[in-house]
């Protein structure tokens, strides 16, 4: 995505008030997350070994951050990109029941990012694993506890408002679900952006089914790692994937705003079918693929919230530099401190 800068931009917040009203969002947000799935939380680490299969590999082409470790005789360690594995073994580890779960801060480096008023080398975002049982591996589960997370998105536009009047609520009374392969056909000739794009913009707020199955094209709608989310199971609609992001539709940029990738975790079956067809199953080796296969971790679902692209989205700022400290291009924060964006 290119830089964008909107027209006759003006800041609702200074960035003195926009950091009061980042802690309130994350205070309220994250405590109303927390009630509607039955999560505690927990402790996350920053880094985990390298080799043992818990890293997220994102699309298998982003680097790690990685070093040695002088302690381990110099044995490599990786700054995590997501805990989507970790929790999952987490959740095993505590012997937390079903329908309960935890959450966690995640704090990630992505030196590969392309950099952009979405985008940032810095990660940050609730991440939150809930443990289920074998037959909530449905459509109908997902569905309800996306329905969930939204209700707290909307509780939280609400207090915003009451704490600052001028910043109107725009998210749409429910959110929308809609299959990647429907949007496809919808929308054949446009781009997968495209597609986004158009149906949030229809819709306010949608839910995106079925991230990293190919489509009826051949391709996938975007691509998923092939060891965390089960996106290559049929659901009870007939199509493929029991996950998904939750997309809106932001008016200050004139696009869609992704704030969550999440669905229900792959079972034994899933995780042998994805690894083929991604053609990776070396990774069965792997001390994580080794103890899901053997059916040692729960069943569960689970994803990440964005903590500062909530906040963007909440407070209607136009680059995520402005509720997060980060690096960016020089030419970057020029071009946005010219168009009224003030990078903090």
């Amino acid at each position: 995505m290119a830089l964008i800068l909107p027209k006759n931009y003006r800041q609702k917040l200074t960035p003195e008030t926009t950091e009061v009203a980042i802690k309130s969002i994350k205070q309220y947000f994250q405590k109303s997350l927390s009630e509607a799935l039955n999560l505690r939380r927990v402790t996350a680490p920053l880094f985990v070994l390298a080799g043992t299969g818990l890293n997220d590999d994102l699309n298998g082409v982003e680097r790690a951050v990685s070093f040695p470790i002088k302690a381990l005789n110099d044995q490599r360690a990786e700054v995590v990109h997501s805990l989507a594995k970790w929790k999952r073994v987490k959740l095993g580890a505590y012997g937390i029941a079903p329908h309960y779960g935890l959450y966690t801060d995640m704090n990630a480096i992505r030196a590969d990012e392309d950099l952009d008023n979405l985008h940032s080398m810095y990660v940050d975002q609730w991440d939150w694993e809930q443990t289920i049982n074998r037959e909530d591996r449905n459509l109908t589960y997902l569905k309800a506890t996306v329905k969930k997370i939204y209700s707290a998105l909307k509780e939280t536009e609400r207090k915003v408002y009451e704490q600052f009047p001028h910043i109107t609520p725009r998210l749409p009374e429910e959110i929308t679900f809609i299959h990647s392969e429907e949007l496809l056909k919808e929308y054949p000739e446009m781009t997968r952006e495209e597609r986004e794009d158009a149906a949030a913009r229809k819709y306010g707020a949608i839910f995106l089914i079925g991230i990293g199955n190919p489509l009826s094209d051949g391709e996938p709608h975007d691509g998923r790692a092939p060891d965390y989310d089960d996106w290559s199971t049929k659901n009870e609609d007939g199509y493929y994937g029991l996950n998904g992001d939750i997309i809106l539709w932001d008016d200050v940029l004139g696009r869609s705003f992704e704030v969550s990738s999440m669905g229900i975790r792959v079972d034994e079956d899933a995780l042998e079918r994805q690894l083929k067809i991604r053609d990776c199953e070396e990774r069965k080796d792997l001390n994580f693929h080794k103890r899901l296969l053997a059916g040692e971790l729960p069943y569960s679902i689970g994803g990440g919230i964005g903590q500062s692209r909530l906040c963007m989205y909440m407070l209607q700022k136009a680059h995520i530099g402005e509720v997060q400290a980060s690096i960016w291009p020089e030419d970057q924060v020029e071009a946005c401190k010219e168009a009224g964006i003030a990078i903090l």
